[in-house]
């Protein structure tokens, strides 16, 4: 990735997504044979290669979901890692087919970028962590502290809000590559680390002495994170959209991995409908009529998503909160198939 594309982000952003988006990035992706992903360059539980390569993590999971709907093969995917500041010039130009890169859902990513934002897999907030050396137990506490963050993102443009609608002041210490805003906090180069809370909770696992920091109890912002698609091919947008409603829908009705072929018996005509065992509901996306099945199949519902990558069990340990499903208090809720 060089400087010289990245203008494109905002000046020529609208006529570029088009153009990259004019064919059928689902012709395109089966002729391949592979989804292109764009991620994270390493966030635990998110998306991280493991010591064999091997990519994990509740972003990662949208992507082989989408590659196990194509090609009934969650394998069929590659991934790019991506920073911050790389990753809209990166859909916009064609490098990648999808981004699933803990992105935030914005009114002016949605409207100015050439993108669509195709739903909302985590529901998240950003947050404070500190050493517990610095004995503070709330962010208002934080006025004149250098707070480590990174760059080109919505973290940065939170912050600066947060501390100006409070009176507080505050030394930003900027880097572009999340590797880089670990290392500086690690090392003591600023009091403060910031991002989203989640994202919090996984980088405190990669400090020297994870047990003498703290994440701080206030949410200043709404993250909504999703994956996201260029503009301007219907059929593509729907296609990764379904596939992140099947996972909810499928959570809510109760098909797992290990009940899935049992479920296509099932006289619930919602759960026939979203194993393709009545109706031909995959057609309108390009898919064969099982395509949700396969995603079930090959890479579960959203719960089991979820609870594998960040849940309690997990060293993240966070628990569902608001990404709880609607019907047991939280916010996530998808349309029926039908």
């Amino acid at each position: 990735m060089t400087n010289k594309i990245l203008p494109i982000v905002f000046g020529a952003a609208l006529g570029v997504a088009a153009t990259a988006a004019s064919a059928a990035t689902l012709d395109d992706v089966k002729a391949k044979g592979f989804v292109q992903c764009g991620s994270n360059t390493g966030l635990a539980g998110f998306a991280a290669p493991d010591d064999k390569g091997e990519w994990t993590g509740i972003d990662v999971d949208v992507c082989r979901a989408i590659a196990a709907a194509i090609f009934d093969d969650p394998k069929a995917v590659k991934f790019t890692p991506l920073t911050a500041k790389e990753r809209f010039t990166a859909l916009q130009t064609g490098e990648v087919d999808v981004l699933v890169r803990n992105t935030t859902w914005t009114m002016s990513r949605d409207t100015t970028l050439g993108l669509n934002f195709a739903g909302v897999n985590y529901y998240d907030g950003q947050g404070f962590m500190v050493r517990k050396s610095l004995d503070v137990t709330s962010a208002l506490e934080l006025s004149g502290a250098s707070v480590c963050v990174q760059t080109g993102t919505t973290t940065e443009l939170n912050l600066t809000d947060y501390f100006k609608a409070n009176g507080m002041d505050y030394k930003p210490v900027v880097f572009e590559k999340l590797e880089e805003v670990n290392a500086a906090y690690d090392a003591n180069r600023c009091d403060v680390y910031t991002t989203d809370a989640s994202g919090l909770y996984s980088i405190r696992l990669q400090l020297t002495n994870p047990g003498d920091h703290m994440v701080l109890p206030e949410i200043i912002s709404k993250e909504p994170l999703g994956p996201v698609v260029r503009q301007g091919d219907d059929q593509w947008f729907n296609l990764v959209r379904w596939t992140l409603f099947a996972m909810i829908n499928a959570e809510e009705m109760g098909v797992t991995m290990a009940n899935v072929e049992e479920m296509k018996g099932s006289d619930n005509p919602n759960v026939k409908r979203l194993l393709g065992v009545d109706g031909k509901f995959g057609e309108a996306i390009g898919l064969s009529n099982d395509w949700a099945a396969r995603i079930i199949k090959h890479v579960g519902n959203y719960g089991e998503v979820f609870d594998r990558n960040v849940g309690p069990n997990t060293p993240l340990g966070i628990a569902r909160g608001v990404n709880a499903l609607w019907s047991k208090g939280g916010l996530q809720y998808a349309p029926p198939i039908r």
